[in-house]
Order: structure tokens, then sequence, then C-alpha cells
């Protein structure tokens, strides 16, 4: 089993379709590269949102875009935002996206101005360095590409695309080129938005509440049902668990050294967030778009990915980050290829241990957790 498609809730097919039968993007949530969410934060997008009630979305749209809503479908589909097929008064098709700041008031404002960031780098990499790729919001009619419904909640308007996506997981071999090549572009770009898209810290979230629950393994954890069951995992694998820090401090102090080379990077380029169009290849959700190391998207072109979600890593690789340098002049850093797999494995980890030891009760999404945490702990080699 993979633990980490599992978790973020992937389809088992491409695409998903609105009831009328459009196609829509599978957008998968930022649980990597932000603030760790908490657990509510981190369901499947099965439910709505807590204390959002659709009247207030809808007035939202209207007083952000002028849209009157005429008709309005739940998606329940990715992680970590919730989504809509909306039409308008004049029967345009619009996906709309409500991401969720915060359970806690506390940080809410510094994770909207974060979101906001992402989004106007998307709009302007569409608009302003003629990036078609690029899935971009459509402008509210101040020209702000994110709108605050709420203390808790912000929403964004996309054009409704129509094409196909994959499911989380290793890109197939015939498209890595492709894919490649949309990297390198997108790589090229960055001076276009160098001062507006956010800036990698390299600070794993949700660190400190991790090492926190390694230094509390020696009394019994009573926060809820599977709070002991998790404190008995985490004490047979903390010292793997702690190496696994060790690595990733030494290979994020390593990368924090070529800061004066880091471009713009998208974070989650896996086929997941790909859409294939009549008119090419379009690159969906940028949430998670930083300024960091370039390898930050390369290694999801790489057997790492394969092998983390357990499938053949097929193909030659070197060919394709061969033509990466080519493309743009820059050298692939093993080094940075390495911390990418294993950040993604520990913001994770951080993020199923912090949920199972809050308080807790039973239920399909908290029962998961613990079974993913498991799958990576006991699945996972050094």
């Amino acid at each position: 089993m993979n633990p980490r498609a599992q978790a973020i809730g992937c389809p088992d097919r491409c695409g998903w379709r609105t009831a009328d039968g459009l196609p829509v993007p599978h957008p998968l949530g930022n649980r990597l590269y932000g603030r760790a969410p908490s657990g509510e934060e981190c369901r499947h997008m099965r439910e709505r949102p807590a204390g959002l009630p659709e009247s207030e979305l809808t007035a939202g749209l209207i007083e952000g875009w002028g849209m009157e809503v005429r008709s309005a479908e739940y998606l329940p589909v990715g992680a970590g935002s919730y989504h809509w097929s909306v039409r308008d008064q004049r029967g345009t098709a619009w996906f709309v996206k409500v991401d969720d700041l915060g359970v806690e008031e506390v940080g809410r404002d510094e994770e909207f101005d974060r979101f906001a960031a992402s989004v106007a780098t998307a709009m302007a990499l569409h608009r302003d360095a003629g990036l078609g790729f690029v899935v971009a919001p459509v402008p509210a009619v101040t020209g702000v590409a994110l709108w605050r419904l709420t203390s808790r909640y912000a929403v964004s308007v996309f054009p409704m695309v129509r094409g196909t996506v994959g499911s989380f997981g290793a890109h197939r071999p015939e498209d890595r080129t492709e894919v490649m090549d949309l990297l390198a572009e997108l790589h090229r770009a960055t001076l276009a938005v160098v001062d507006l898209a956010p800036r990698a810290d390299l600070v794993l979230p949700g660190r400190d509440r991790l090492d926190a629950a390694l230094r509390d393994l020696d009394r019994a954890w009573t926060s809820g049902p599977y709070a002991e069951r998790t404190r008995r995992l985490l004490s047979i694998h903390s010292d793997r668990i702690e190496r696994w820090l060790t690595d990733l401090d030494r290979l994020a102090d390593q990368a924090r050294a070529t800061g004066t080379d880091w471009v713009l990077t998208h974070g989650e380029p896996h086929p997941g967030n790909v859409m294939r169009t009549p008119d090419g290849l379009r690159l969906l959700d940028w949430n998670t778009v930083q300024i960091a190391p370039p390898e930050r998207d390369l290694w999801l072109l790489t057997p790492a990915i394969a092998r983390m979600v357990g499938e053949n890593p097929g193909g030659d690789v070197d060919d394709v980050l061969d033509r990466y340098t080519r493309a743009t002049g820059r050298t692939v850093s093993p080094d940075g290829l390495a911390l990418y797999p294993l950040w993604w494995k520990l913001a994770d980890i951080a993020i199923f241990v912090d949920e199972l030891r809050r308080a807790h009760g039973t239920g399909e999404d908290i029962s998961a957790s613990l079974t993913y945490l498991t799958g990576y702990l006991e699945s996972s080699g050094d």
C-alpha cells in the first residue's frame, strides 16, 4: 500500500467529471510546504467545510467576481482544499476552490497572505510571463486572485479546463520528457516573479511538534483511542526517524548554501497535477509554488517517487535530467534530489503524528492516519 497516495485520496481513474459531464482537475492540497495542517484540515474533502454555508460562498462570488450562481455542485476531490463546479448567470462553468486558513484563529492572516502570494504568482506567470500551461485563477473585480470569505476561509475562481489528469505517483516514462520541458520553461521564468513568489525556508512544517512527540515516549498517551498505539509505534521506530531527521537537516543545510541559484518551483508536478488537453499539457494547483532548489520539482521525475508508491521505476531518467541541464544551463544536484523524497515522507509523518497525539475520537479519517503512519514506518527503508 502507498501511504501517501492513499492519504491524499487519489482517484483510481484519470479525471473527475461534474454531474453534467464536464471534466475537472483533481487538485491536491498543499500538505508539505507551508504550515503543518491539523487533522481536521487533512480530511479527504468528502465533507464540506465546517462552518461555511453555501450561501456564504455564493455571496462571496457575487461580491468578489460579480458572479450570480445558477448552480453549484460540490466536488469531493483532493485534499487540503474544497472544490465546487459552479455555473453563472450566462451558463459559464467555473472551478471554485475554497482554502482553509486554519482551525485555530492564530496564524490565519499569515496563511491567507501565503495563499494570496501563491495564486498571484500563478496569475502573473500566465498573464505577464506568457506561460500558457499555467492554469491560473481569474482575478476578482478588485484585481486580486484570492478573496477572503470569512476569518477561516478564502476563495479563488478558475476556468473550467477540458482534459484528463492522472493520479499521484510516477510519471509514465513516455511522458517524462514533455513534463521536463514544461518544468524547464517554468524555472526559466523565475525572474518574472522573483519578487512575488514565496521563498522556501527549508524548515520542515510541524518539526517542533514531531520533536516534542519523540521526547514524550516514556509515558502513556491518553488523548484518544489511537494515541497509545501511536506512541508504541514511534517508540519502536524512533531511532529511524531521528536518523531521517538528521539526514534532512544535513541536506537542507547544503541546499540553503545554493540559495542564489534557486528557481521558481511548482512543488508537486506529479501526474495528479498535470492535465493533458487538446492544446498540450497544463499544470494545476499552484498553492505550493515557491522559490526553491530546482530539485524540488525534478525529483518527481526520478525513480524515487516510483519507489515511494510501490511502482516499478521504469525507464532511464538520466537522459531526461541531461535534457533539463541543456535547456536551463543548471546542473542537477544528487543531494537536492535526495532531499525532497525525505522531506515528503517526514512531512507526512509529522502530520499524522500530530493528529494522532491530539485529542481525537474514532472514525474513518483518524483510523486511516494510523494506517498511513504505520505504512511509512514499517515499509520504508533507510
